[in-house]
């Protein structure tokens, strides 16, 4: 009888034990955080330092990684404060070498493009019709609406064709890889500079525009004016199947550190390594809230820190506590965060989920975005 009344007893001493750990949310203990190590790799090209010499707090940091271990999507995320490398880690199937599939954020890189084809004279109006640089398909255009699109709408993502996956007809003709002929295809569902409407189709149009106007292959016109100036690296990236330029939307493959130059290159208002690779200009435009509001929630809520605030030239901007953003972003939770008010740059890489477009990978893209969101959001201002 004693031994079924003490398994009782310590049956409901487990309980309890168990309600106290969840209600009080069982945070990582001060050894946890101690064995964490988030210490830079070794590499000649990046200065590091330690985030309390840069005016972080290192056990928040280490939280961060802390947390990120446990996703099973991650493969790597990167931390550099007031020019310095101060955290770095690799999870799961990522390493320092791993050129991976950065999806969306491709979008920004082709923004780039954009803003250098412009400074060099190939593109002389930001505001010249999208039509021009495409006649084997101005005389099939039945919506004369759509020869009111111009570049700068393409950039904005305010062209008026719509979102892709809000339709499956939409998506299975993207799906069909013929993007120029989605130009013909797609109708528009509003006027040109009216409202934002996310598409892909559109920074596809801006990357053969770019080909187009300065009579280039893109990837060789990535490489040599923006990934090379940057001491990167462009690995894979695909052209559709259906069409000769590379898929502008999205799938360029990079490192998580290239991707942090590229975040630095914003950040520091065009320049890196001492050189002026985009004009500062071109940057400042590109981080302008051109949309604002409801019409910036077309996916679910990410989480109460993930607030989207603005759409630039193909660079979200988001609010996380008292800090503003702005982030080159993409499917299965890749994001570049520049932050200009900590002089900070914050790049995480995950899994791709390469045409999964389902609850599973939104479920794994909303923890690599709340991730960034909440660590950034209790960063206190300087």
């Amino acid at each position: 009888m004693n031994t079924k009344k003490n398994i009782r007893i310590n049956f409901i001493i487990l309980l309890c034990t168990m309600l106290v750990m969840l209600l009080s949310g069982c945070g990582p203990s001060p050894d946890d955080l101690a064995a964490v190590d988030y210490t830079p790799l070794p590499g000649d090209d990046w200065e590091v330092s330690l985030p309390e010499a840069e005016g972080l707090d290192p056990d928040a940091v280490a939280e961060l990684y802390y947390e990120a271990a446990k996703l099973d999507s991650i493969y790597s995320l990167l931390i550099v404060k007031n020019g310095f490398l101060v955290a770095e880690k690799y999870f799961n199937d990522g390493s320092i070498d791993l050129k991976s599939n950065i999806q969306s954020v491709s979008k920004s890189y082709v923004s780039a493009l954009v803003g250098l084809a412009f400074e060099q004279g190939c593109l002389t109006s930001l505001d010249q019709p999208f039509l021009d640089f495409f006649p084997e398909y101005a005389n099939r255009i039945d919506d004369p609406r759509k020869e009111e699109i111009t570049i700068r709408h393409l950039l904005q993502m305010r062209s008026g064709y719509p979102w892709e996956e809000s339709h499956a007809d939409l998506w299975a003709g993207l799906l069909t890889g013929d993007f120029l002929e989605m130009m013909v295809q797609y109708p528009l569902v509003t006027d040109p500079g009216t409202k934002f409407h996310y598409s892909n189709v559109s920074t596809y149009f801006l990357g053969a525009i770019v080909a187009r106007a300065c009579d280039v292959d893109l990837r060789e016109f990535a490489e040599e004016q923006l990934f090379a100036p940057l001491g990167a690296e462009l690995g894979e990236w695909w052209p559709p199947e259906k069409n000769e330029y590379p898929m502008g939307s999205c799938c360029i493959h990079v490192t998580a550190r290239d991707a942090t130059k590229f975040g630095l290159l914003y950040l520091n208002d065009g320049e890196y390594g001492g050189q002026q690779i985009l004009s500062a200009d071109w940057v400042y435009d590109s981080l302008q809230p051109y949309s604002t509001g409801k019409q910036l929630n077309y996916v679910p809520r990410t989480g109460p820190n993930f607030n989207r605030i603005g759409y630039g030239y193909q660079w979200l901007g988001l609010q996380s506590g008292d800090h503003e953003y702005y982030t080159a972003i993409g499917h299965g939770g890749q994001m570049v965060a520049v932050l200009d008010d900590l002089d900070m740059v914050i790049v995480i890489i995950g899994d791709p989920f390469w045409l999964e477009h389902n609850d599973n990978a939104w479920k794994y893209e909303k923890q690599l975005k709340n991730l960034v969101a909440n660590f950034i959001a209790d960063l206190p201002s300087e």
